[in-house]
């Protein structure tokens, strides 16, 4: 009877670094929280627990929200993102505001 031999385990960072993808993905989920930390002084108290940090493509960033409310209050306040993240230097052109629906 043959044995079983048990699966490579590799720790997330070696992963990464055998995957040049997975090191991209990794750079901008850093880089999308980098974005949410440079706004978050611009966001009212109460919605900061409402908003995460989404996808960050190119020079499009998404901001994740839960409800509709609080997306209709970030959109309202969208100038002063943008002028937060382009005084820190932020290569950011663009901001969507996505509502997560329970479940996902």
């Amino acid at each position: 009877m043959p044995t079983r031999q048990s699966p490579s385990v590799f720790s997330l960072q070696e992963a990464v670094g055998a995957a040049p993808g997975l090191a991209e993905l990794q750079a901008r989920i850093r880089q999308s929280q980098r974005c949410l930390d440079l706004v978050r002084e611009r966001i009212p108290h109460a919605l900061r627990t409402q908003v995460t940090a989404g996808p960050l493509q190119d020079t499009e960033w998404c901001l994740l929200v839960r409800s509709s409310a609080a997306a209709a209050k970030l959109r309202q306040l969208l100038p002063a993102l943008r002028d937060a993240l382009h005084e820190s230097g932020a290569q950011v052109s663009a901001i969507r505001i996505k509502v997560q629906t329970p479940g996902r």
